[in-house]
């Protein structure tokens, strides 16, 4: 629900958000999306996912209160999928342009939304367990942001089980100490949902830009008014609570995508995920802002295709291709 007070963000050098019916985020409708659609939900492109893609609400608790989202599309026999985890304020068809594109080329794709979740260890439990409810032995995850760094954490803990295939790492980080939140990110819990997004739209550039990145703007920002209170704020004690990923754990494949235009990471930031990572594959594309999985999806799309390209035809392929997983 909108609170009193949020300004809504249109960055669009054609008029950002378009007056339109309610947007349907999930199960959820966005009263903002009333008066506001962004250009990208009115798209043939997205009205054809959601037409298409069913959601799925998965419990993986036993009272029942932890609730995924997830849109799933290709080949249900595949035990090692590409599975897409959101940034703080994604919700599970942010990866809608990745889920349209990568099935209609064979490949068995997941995008993900997570429930509520205060501790990183938390999360990585609930995770392990969405994985048993979808059959994934293994996965190939494509994390942007937060979900960069939930995806670097969970190959992490879970290296002497080896849950995760590989990592794809879309403007990602390795320490939350990049944030300058650490020292209040403990009373996130208890902050209006106004003031929590406020937070996040002040770090959104203001000026002009190239229409794509402003429409992912647009598009996600209308995201972020499908949160509660209770998921901004879980989410943001996620991304700002004290933590940082121990990269010599991580031993798989890897790739980073990483754009050089205005972005929230710094370039120190890059730098310091090349040092953790000096094998990876590096995948730059010269513009895409905070969400090039939307504004710059071809590119991306051909990236990630270059990274599961190597494991067609093996167990681990992301496509019917390979023979199952063994754990």
């Amino acid at each position: 629900m909108v609170q009193a007070g949020v300004q809504h963000v249109s960055v669009s050098e054609r008029g950002g958000y378009r007056c339109g019916p309610p947007v349907l985020c999930g199960e959820r409708v966005c009263l903002h999306s009333m008066e506001f659609e962004s250009d990208l939900s009115c798209t043939l492109e997205y009205k054809s996912f959601r037409s298409t893609v069913p959601l799925k609400q998965i419990v993986v608790d036993s009272d029942g209160l932890k609730v995924w989202k997830v849109y799933e599309a290709g080949p249900k026999g595949v035990r090692c999928p590409l599975v897409c985890l959101p940034p703080v304020i994604g919700t599970a068809d942010c990866f809608y342009r990745q889920v349209l594109s990568l099935t209609a080329r064979g490949y068995r794709v997941i995008s993900v939304e997570y429930p509520v979740y205060w501790s990183v260890m938390e999360w990585c439990e609930g995770f392990k367990h969405l994985l048993d409810r979808l059959d994934v032995d293994r996965a190939h995850i494509l994390g942007a942001s937060l979900g960069g760094f939930l995806a670097q954490k969970f190959a992490e803990l879970t290296s002497n089980s080896s849950r995760v295939a590989s990592l794809i790492l879309c403007n990602s980080f390795i320490d939350t100490k990049i944030f300058n939140y650490t020292d209040s990110s403990s009373v996130f819990w208890m902050l209006p949902s106004t003031l929590l997004k406020k937070m996040i739209i002040g770090r959104f550039p203001r000026k002009l830009m190239d229409p794509h990145i402003a429409d992912s703007i647009d598009f996600m920002v209308e995201r972020l008014e499908c949160l509660t209170q209770s998921e901004l704020a879980s989410r943001l004690t996620l991304n700002c609570s004290p933590d940082y990923v121990q990269p010599q754990k991580v031993e798989m494949e890897v790739t980073l995508v990483d754009v050089f235009d205005e972005s929230a990471l710094s370039q120190s930031v890059k730098e310091e995920m090349y040092k953790c990572y000096p094998n990876a594959r590096l995948a730059h594309l010269k513009t895409g802002g905070n969400f090039p999985f939307l504004s710059r999806a071809d590119e991306v799309n051909m990236y990630i295709q270059v990274h599961l390209r190597g494991y067609e035809g093996t167990h681990l392929s992301a496509t019917d291709s390979g023979t199952p997983v063994e754990r």
